[in-house]
């Protein structure tokens, strides 16, 4: 069992910046492929995009690249979600979760709200 837990949501203006911290707990943070998604009210849950432990290699959806960066420090068993440049249509819930590389994401957090202001 893997605990996440994600902090460092908030209020901020158009063009501002965020970051997100989700940390885990329980069994060990490695191998773990960690993954950010959003759910805005009334819309789906959407994907934003993930590290993966070996190599840290990333993936983004179109909507964030260039302006969203996840970063890990698997000796602090934490993934970051850095969010530059924020536009209205990133306020929504944001959650963190983790999988086993070419399994489904299997643990989530509670998520923390992010609302961006024009």
């Amino acid at each position: 069992q893997v605990h996440l837990v994600e902090s460092g949501g908030g209020s901020v203006q158009a063009g501002g910046s965020l970051r997100l911290s989700c940390t885990a707990s329980g069994r060990t943070f490695s191998p773990y492929t960690m993954g950010w998604f959003r759910q805005a009210p009334g819309k789906d849950r959407e994907f934003v995009g993930h590290i993966m432990y070996t190599g840290g290699g990333t993936y983004y959806v179109d909507s964030v690249k260039g302006r969203f960066t996840i970063t890990r420090d698997n000796a602090k068993s934490t993934v970051y979600l850095q969010m530059n440049s924020l536009k209205p249509e990133d306020t929504a819930v944001y959650y963190c979760a983790a999988k086993f590389p070419g399994r489904a994401y299997e643990y989530w957090g509670q998520g923390t709200q992010v609302t961006v202001s024009s």
